[in-house]
């Protein structure tokens, strides 16, 4: 299989070959039928990025909003982090439900999110785990095939794709991102699930932590109306266009007012307060986040001289995450939630000679030196205003058509 995922790296795939890929890892498995539900359901899924915590937002607010999020994830894949391992930071909180606890927690409150069970695309989860440790990862066809597969599987009417461009993505290129974006569209429009894609900035970390336990605390944050702004914009993004999509609303600009709405009012962190207890996590989290687990060394660093902070690259942060312990190099390695970084500065900020730059969480002292070397290599502090992507950039609607982001 190790041979065949580098075949796929190297030569590609033919549309043909594409579709009958994505048959086999879709029907490996189960195929939720969920027609029953009184409401769509909709998911979302991001291509992988360097402090990416939106799903753990998102999922709950857009259930608020009255739509059933049946959503399956995956774990770290590479320097990126994964929704499964910071959900599992949560004391006690199950991401392998079988089905049908699964589909208990959808119905009950109008979200759940596991992982792949055995029932669902099991050739995907083999592949999945032999990509990070084989460097298979940056290949679309692959990429394309994995996230499809999966979503496919889930019984949803609507599927909205966060697709990532940027140094930190796997693909960097634009160009790449939406061939990817185009493709993956392409395959829902053939399996009958209108799907969109929104390109989206990777250029600069997502939020200002980065690390299982910590992207849970930032999460937490903006569930209750507060966080990091970049975070909080693409999660109202994307609800919209989730929103809008599944026919809730009859206008994005409406769609993403009443998403507004709903996560200043305080709802969406009850709801995912009850998903977490569902799933046998510890609701008292959502109140306490010292009941996460914390490291035992947390350094900051600081700024050697004054100015304006002109790039916080996200490879060599979430490179430092996997050093530290937070990701794998290899299968079946253990996880340690409670190390990362957080108040990480962001292009634009202005700091001054002593200021922190941002905070290395270790398990040892040694570890916290070279997670603070990285994120001095991460850090480029000048004169100058920062070069930035747009946070959103372009929409790939169903049909395929690129458009530029909701105004």
């Amino acid at each position: 299989m190790a041979a065949f995922l580098m075949a796929v790296v190297f030569r590609g795939m033919e549309d043909a070959e594409l579709a009958e890929f994505v048959e086999i890892m879709l029907h490996s498995g189960a195929v939720l039928d969920l027609g029953h539900l009184p409401a769509p359901r909709v998911d979302k899924h991001s291509t992988g990025g360097v402090g990416d915590k939106v799903s753990l937002v998102l999922a709950p607010l857009v259930a608020e909003a009255g739509l059933y999020v049946p959503m399956m994830s995956g774990r770290g894949l590479g320097h990126t982090g994964g929704t499964l391992d910071k959900l599992e930071s949560i004391p006690g909180f199950r991401t392998d439900l079988p089905l049908d606890r699964f589909q208990a927690v959808l119905e009950a409150e109008g979200v759940a999110m596991t992982g792949q069970t055995r029932e669902i695309a099991p050739l995907d989860r083999r592949l999945y785990d032999l990509r990070s440790v084989t460097g298979t990862v940056a290949s679309i066809p692959l990429i394309a095939a994995s996230i499809m597969s999966k979503k496919l599987a889930e019984g949803l009417s609507v599927l909205v794709l966060d697709v990532k461009v940027g140094s930190g993505a796997f693909l960097p290129d634009p160009a790449q991102a939406e061939t990817l974006a185009r493709t993956m569209v392409e395959i829902g429009r053939r399996q009958g699930v209108p799907t969109s894609a929104l390109l989206t900035a990777m250029d600069r970390p997502l939020g200002r932590s980065a690390g299982n336990a910590l992207e849970v605390r930032e999460a937490l944050e903006c569930l209750r109306g507060e966080g990091p702004d970049d975070l909080r914009t693409l999660v109202l993004e994307l609800a919209a266009e989730m929103l809008y999509r599944s026919g809730r609303f009859s206008d994005p600009g409406t769609a993403r007012t009443r998403a507004t709405e709903l996560l200043d009012g305080g709802a969406p962190l009850e709801r995912f307060r009850r998903m977490v207890e569902r799933q046998g996590g510890d609701p008292r989290v959502v109140d306490d986040a010292s009941l996460l687990p914390s490291a035992a060394e947390v350094m900051p660093v600081r700024a050697e001289r004054a100015g304006s902070v002109l790039e916080v690259r996200p490879l060599p942060l979430g490179q430092g995450v996997v050093e530290l312990g937070g990701g794998r190099t290899r299968l079946g390695e253990p996880i340690h939630p409670e190390v990362g970084f957080d108040q990480l500065v962001q292009p634009g900020d202005e700091v001054e000679a002593g200021d922190i730059l941002g905070r290395v969480h270790a398990r040892t002292q040694e570890s916290a030196e070279r997670g603070a070397r990285r994120v001095r290599t991460a850090i480029r502090i000048g004169k100058d205003g920062p070069l930035l992507l747009p946070l959103v950039q372009n929409r790939v609607n169903p049909d395929g058509t690129l458009a530029a982001p909701w105004a």
